[in-house]
C-alpha cells in the first residue's frame, strides 16, 4: 500500500503545470525538489488524517475537501480528481456527501406526514429522518429511539 500511495502522489506532483513548465525550461532539479516537497506535504496530510478521530472527506457541489481539524485541503473538482482525497478514502477516512445531506426532507411536526408529497418541501417522521441520516454515515448521539426502549 505504501508504494502505491507514493506512486500516486509522485505522479500527481509531476503532473502539475508548474512542475512541467520547470522541466520544459531545463530546471529539472528545481522541479524535482518541488515535487519532493509536495509529496512530503501530502504524506503529512495522510498521516494526520489517520491519527485524527474527526478527520473526514467532504464531497459536494462546491468541490472536495479533506477536513483535518485546523487544516482543510480542497479542490473544486470531484473526489476522483483529488488523488489525495481518494487515497484518504481508500485508507479508511469517512466521506460526507453534503449534497445528500442538503436534499434531506424536513422532519414532520406533530406527526403530520404527507406520504404523497415529494421533493424539497416533503416531510417525514423523525424516525424515518434518523434512518436516512444514519445511512449517510451520521452518528446520532441523542437518538430518541434508544430512550424509549429503556
Amino acid at each position: 500500500m505504501q508504494t502505491g500511495v507514493l506512486r500516486v502522489l509522485r505522479a500527481t506532483a509531476a503532473s502539475w503545470w508548474r512542475h512541467k513548465e520547470l522541466r520544459r525550461t531545463g530546471q529539472s532539479a528545481q522541479a524535482r525538489q518541488l515535487e519532493r516537497d509536495t509529496v512530503l506535504r501530502d504524506l503529512g496530510y495522510l498521516r494526520q488524517a489517520a491519527t485524527l478521530p474527526n478527520a473526514h472527506v467532504i464531497c459536494g457541489k462546491g468541490g472536495t475537501f479533506i477536513h483535518l481539524g485546523w487544516t482543510t485541503v480542497s479542490t473544486f473538482a470531484p473526489i476522483e480528481r483529488l488523488p489525495l482525497a481518494a487515497l484518504a478514502v481508500a485508507r479508511g477516512m469517512p466521506v460526507t456527501d453534503v449534497i445528500a445531506f442538503a436534499t434531506l426532507p424536513r422532519v414532520a411536526r406533530g406527526g403530520s406526514v404527507d406520504p404523497d408529497h415529494s421533493g424539497a418541501g416533503r416531510s417525514v417522521s423523525l424516525t424515518t429522518y434518523i434512518d436516512m441520516v444514519e445511512k449517510l454515515g451520521a452518528r446520532i448521539t441523542n437518538d430518541p429511539r434508544n430512550s424509549r426502549s429503556t
